[in-house]
């Protein structure tokens, strides 16, 4: 049986783009088994996998939309990356929220001031970057 032109390009974007979605789905599965850990730096070699695996997905998802399309399979399981990574964000948001919240009531009015000139000479002193 013969295939026609759009369905042999819809069967070469699905392997081009199937290691890009598993590759990032692999990468989401990895961060949130660190953050469930709280080992900080498996986080930050997770969350590094991750952007480099976003990179590259985005980049095969461009270049698959300009030559046929997305099949709507893999379109599902981007959909659902997505939305594991916006969870992921808000995990993040609330452990950060929490944080604050227990240095404040662990330090209450020492508040660091970050911004202006005073902010500048702290961050210095730390070693961060200049303004």
């Amino acid at each position: 049986m013969m295939s026609s032109a759009n369905e042999v390009r819809a069967l070469q974007n699905v392997a081009m783009l199937e290691p890009a979605v598993a590759q990032l789905e692999q990468r989401l599965a990895e961060l949130a088994s660190a953050i469930t850990r709280k080992d900080s730096a498996a986080i930050e070699n997770a969350a590094a996998g991750l952007h480099k695996a976003l990179a590259s997905a985005i980049h095969d998802f461009q270049r698959a939309a300009r030559d046929g399309g997305v099949p709507p399979q893999l379109r599902r399981r981007l959909i659902v990356a997505s939305g594991q990574v916006a969870a992921l964000r808000e995990a993040m948001a609330r452990a950060s929220a929490s944080l604050d919240r227990a240095l404040d009531a662990l330090l209450p009015g020492q508040a660091l001031p970050v911004y202006g000139q005073q902010g500048q000479a702290l961050r210095q002193s730390y070693g961060g970057a200049q303004a």
